[in-house]
C-alpha cells in the first residue's frame, strides 16, 4: 500500500522515506514480534539503524551529521514505527533529546566526546526529566543539584526513562537553585554512564513497548563538571520545552506508524476473511471503518508534515506541534481499536500483530505530553 504524503515532499525527502521503510522491512518486520514476546532491547535493529544514518538525521554536518530536519526525521520514523515502535521510541528519544540538546546546548569538549559516538550508536542517550512524583507537573521535580568546586553534584531519582538500561549518556535536570522561581531554577546536565554515583534502578513491566529499556535512573553524589551543562545554569527547563516540541513530533510520527500499521493490517484480514460466503470488506460495516482509519491516518500526517516544515522553516509551532501530537495520538488509538474489532478473535491472539499494535498505540497519549496536556498547550496559545 503506497504512502500518501503532504505534496511538500522534495527528492531527499522520499529517499529518506524509501531508506527507511528499506531497513524497516528488512531488519524490523521479522523480528519486531519477537523482541516484543521476550521483552529485549532491539539491538540488532538499533545497530543497522545506525549504519542507515538514522541516529545522526538530525546532526549538523559540522559535526559529522547528515544535517536534515524535522521532516526527514517524521518520515523515517513513520516507517519504522511501522513494523516496531520499540525501536521508533528508542530512535526518536535518542535524536531529538539527547542529539539535538547536545548539539544546541553542549560544549565544546562535551560534542566533540558524545556526537561521534552518538551516531554511530556507540552510545545510546537517555533522558531524565520526570521523576516519581512529578508527570506533566515536571518543574515540580526534587532531583537537586549543588553548586561546588569546579562543578555539581547531583541526587535524586528519576522515573520511567526511556532507553535507561543501554544509555551511555543521560541527560539529566534537577533543580540547582532552590530558592528560585519555580521552572527557572532547573539546570540541564549531562552524564556519561559509569559516573560514580550514577545508577540504574528497576526496569519497568510495561503494557506495550516491550522491546524499549524504561528503568529508573538513581543519583547519588553525581558529580559533573561545569563543561559537562547544557546551556547556562537554571535555563534547562526552556532547554526541555524547546526539545519536547521535538519529541512531541517524533511520537505523533510514532503514532502514524502505527495507525498506518493497523490500517494495513485490516485491509489486508478484510480481503482474506470470508464470512457468509465473501470477503468481509465487502461489509458496509468493515468498508467503513477501514475509511474513518485511511482518513484520519491522512489528516493526521498533513498535521505532522505541517508542524515539522514550520520548525524546520524556523517558525514557532509549540500549538501546531501539540496539535499534531493530539490528533495523531488519538487517532492511532482509534485505529488501533477498530483493527482488533475487525480481526475480531484473531485479533485478541498474538497469531496476528494487532494485539500488539493496540499495546503499543495506547502510550502515545501519554508520554511526551498527555493528551490533556496539549489540550492545555493548544488551549492557551488560542486564549492568549
Amino acid at each position: 500500500m503506497s504512502v500518501i504524503t503532504a505534496p511538500i515532499l522534495s527528492e531527499e525527502h522520499r529517499m529518506i522515506q524509501e531508506s527507511a521503510r528499506e531497513f524497516s522491512e528488512r531488519i524490523l518486520k521479522p523480528n519486531a514480534a519477537r523482541w516484543d514476546q521476550e521483552e529485549s532491547f532491539p539491538q540488532e535493529g538499533i545497530a543497522a539503524a545506525a549504519e542507515y544514518g538514522f541516529l545522526g538525521l538530525n546532526i549538523q554536518e559540522v559535526h559529522g551529521g547528515a544535517g536534515l530536519g524535522n521532516l526527514h526525521a517524521a518520515l523515517m520514523l513513520e516507517e519504522i514505527n511501522r513494523w516496531d515502535a520499540s525501536t521508533g521510541v528508542t530512535i526518536s528519544v535518542h535524536n531529538t533529546l539527547i542529539c539535538a540538546p547536545v548539539q544546541e546546548h553542549g560544549s565544546r569538549e562535551l560534542q566533540q566526546e558524545f556526537l561521534p559516538k552518538l551516531m554511530t550508536g556507540e552510545v545510546i542517550g537517555a533522558y531524565c526529566l520526570t521523576e516519581p512524583q512529578s508527570g506533566s507537573d515536571a518543574a515540580a521535580m526534587r532531583c537537586r543539584a549543588e553548586k561546588v568546586d569546579g562543578g555539581w553534584r547531583l541526587n535524586g531519582t528519576k522515573a520511567w526513562v526511556t532507553n535507561g538500561g543501554v544509555a551511555g549518556l543521560f541527560v539529566i535536570y534537577a533543580i540547582s537553585d532552590p530558592e528560585g522561581r519555580k521552572s527557572y531554577n532547573i539546570t540541564a546536565f549531562a552524564v556519561p554512564k559509569g559516573t560514580p554515583g550514577l545508577s540504574v534502578g528497576k526496569k519497568e513491566v510495561k503494557l506495550g513497548l516491550r522491546g524499549s529499556s524504561t528503568t529508573e535512573v538513581i543519583l547519588e553524589d553525581v558529580f559533573v563538571p561545569d563543561s559537562y551543562v547544557l546551556g547556562e545554569v537554571n535555563s534547562g527547563f526552556k532547554i526541555a520545552l524547546a526539545h519536547l516540541d521535538e519529541g512531541r513530533l517524533g511520537i505523533a510520527s510514532q503514532a502514524l506508524g502505527l495507525h498506518r500499521a493497523c490500517l494495513e493490517d485490516s485491509i489486508q484480514y478484510g480481503k482474506e476473511r470470508r464470512q457468509f460466503g465473501k470477503p468481509i470488506a465487502d461489509f458496509q460495516g468493515i468498508a467503513w471503518k477501514l475509511a474513518d482509519m485511511a482518513t484520519e491516518l491522512d489528516a493526521a500526517r498533513l498535521l505532522v508534515h505541517r508542524a515539522a516544515a514550520m520548525k524546520d522553516a524556523g517558525e514557532f509551532c509549540a500549538k501546531e506541534c501539540s496539535m499534531a501530537k493530539l490528533f495523531a495520538s488519538q487517532a492511532c488509538n482509534r485505529a488501533a481499536q477498530e483493527a482488533v474489532q475487525i480481526h475480531g478473535g484473531a485479533g485478541y491472539t498474538t497469531e496476528f500483530p494487532v494485539e500488539r499494535y493496540y499495546r503499543d498505540a495506547r502510550i502515545t497519549e501519554i508520554y511526551e505530553g498527555a493528551t490533556d496536556i496539549q489540550r492545555l498547550v493548544i488551549s492557551r496559545h488560542l486564549l492568549k
